[in-house]
């Protein structure tokens, strides 16, 4: 099977499997609703994390993981994560070897430059908090650590 076809085929399946939660969660109660904008770097990060989860658990041969990052993350900044994968052998978005079945983003303060947030990952009954920094004026991740850059 091409991958084109299988992308189709996923991307069909991810339509449908989306109808049946709406259909459900309609049924379940009041409907959720999730708002953002682009310039908010909260909602940036959250979008980010979202977005590279969805992407790693789709496993594209790691092409569309690698684009978010691209887009999302200094380059500089790209270079150290690689770096941190070669020695601890995870990925360093997530700072494991797996992938979570639900993240939270909560704000964890701004200053002048960079406003930092804590990502919350979660894996069935234990969850793991990153410190993620994102640089003001350009919108893209600088750091994902224990503490942020403040804190060091």
């Amino acid at each position: 099977m091409s991958s084109k076809t299988r992308t189709v085929l996923t991307a069909g399946a991810l339509a449908i499997a989306l109808g049946l939660g709406a259909t459900a969660q309609a049924s379940a109660g009041a409907p959720r609703s999730v708002s953002g904008k682009p310039s908010d770097n909260i909602t940036r990060i959250a979008d980010f994390y979202g977005a590279y989860i969805d992407a790693v658990l789709g496993e594209d041969r790691g092409h569309l993981g690698q684009a978010l990052r691209s887009h999302y993350l200094t380059p500089a900044f790209q270079k150290e994560l690689a770096a941190w994968e070669k020695r601890e052998h995870a990925d360093g978005v997530l700072r494991a070897q797996n992938v979570p079945l639900a993240w939270k983003v909560t704000d964890n303060g701004t200053t002048r430059t960079y406003t930092e947030a804590v990502v919350t990952l979660t894996w069935g009954n234990t969850s793991t908090k990153l410190v993620v920094d994102m640089a003001r004026d350009s919108h893209r991740i600088f750091h994902i650590g224990d503490k942020g850059v403040g804190r060091k």
